[in-house]
């Protein structure tokens, strides 16, 4: 069994709960501040190593208290934080999340030193990578890391999961050749339409409430959801990009191993 190697981003999430989210001029009364571990990259590098996988996280903090919080909630988890760097030239990364009483959200970044992610991680990414491990990536870092990241994977033998989230960053650009690609339904519209988007490998879009269907070797599986009451919805995407990576551990992956995890993100919502 090979390990999962997240390369992305690590955030402190700044959280209110407010009764509906604000318009443009708002301001509306929320509850206490919250803050808890995120970033997509670390959110994701959890929840492969809760369902049991042995995962290293390659990324990159501030020198600042949040960086320590973090790197000690990853570790907490038995993430394998010694791939992650301490920039003590950068604040670690912030999301400002705003969550309503339908668990609807807004999230704001300010990336910090996410936004300085470059060859060093890479550096530490290409040492120990074998053909059995699954190399995971998102868009919260330099869409030129992430590039980099690919090809010293394929270069590896490893599999690559991409997560195109934030999908600004490719609009208009060749989708980059990877095993898996993970979206949701505006960023596969942003990037040109599932037909487009299917070319390079298997293709998952996430439904929210609907589920998420699958499409591989010109198949088409829709994987129902399990309904639950949704009470804050951030990071239900990134658990099950978790999920999804940890069923490529293996040399060889199939619709059936993405399927028994299909009620993770749901759960994730609660």
């Amino acid at each position: 069994m090979g390990a999962v190697v997240v390369v992305g981003s690590i955030n402190m999430d700044l959280v209110v709960r407010v009764p509906h989210l604000p318009g443009p001029g708002d301001t509306v009364l929320g509850d206490r501040l919250v803050t808890i571990p995120g970033g997509k990259g670390a959110n994701q590098a959890v929840a492969a190593a809760r369902l049991g996988g042995h995962v290293r996280m390659i990324g990159r903090v501030g020198g600042d208290a949040f960086g320590a919080e973090l790197l000690a909630g990853l570790n907490e988890d038995g993430v394998d934080t010694s791939g992650v760097v301490i920039d003590p030239t950068q604040p670690s990364g912030v999301a400002l999340i705003v969550v309503d009483s339908r668990g609807q959200n807004t999230v704001t970044v300010a990336p910090g030193a996410n936004s300085t992610l470059g060859d060093n991680e890479l550096s530490r990414l290409k040492g120990g990578l074998t053909p059995n491990d699954v190399v995971v990536l998102q868009l919260e870092i330099p869409v030129e890391a992430v590039l980099g990241a690919i090809e010293i994977a394929r270069s590896a033998g490893a599999k690559v999961v991409l997560n195109a989230a934030p999908s600004a960053a490719l609009e208009g650009k060749p989708t980059p050749h990877v095993d898996l690609l993970i979206v949701n339904e505006s960023e596969a519209r942003d990037l040109g339409g599932v037909e487009r988007l299917g070319s390079p490998g298997a293709l998952a879009v996430t439904l929210g409430e609907a589920g998420s269907v699958l499409y591989e070797n010109g198949r088409m599986t829709r994987i129902e959801p399990r309904s639950v009451e949704a009470v804050d919805s951030t990071a239900a995407g990134d658990a099950f990009v978790g999920c999804g990576r940890k069923s490529l551990c293996p040399v060889w992956w199939s619709f059936g191993q993405v399927r028994p995890h299909r009620s993770t993100s749901p759960e994730s919502c609660r």
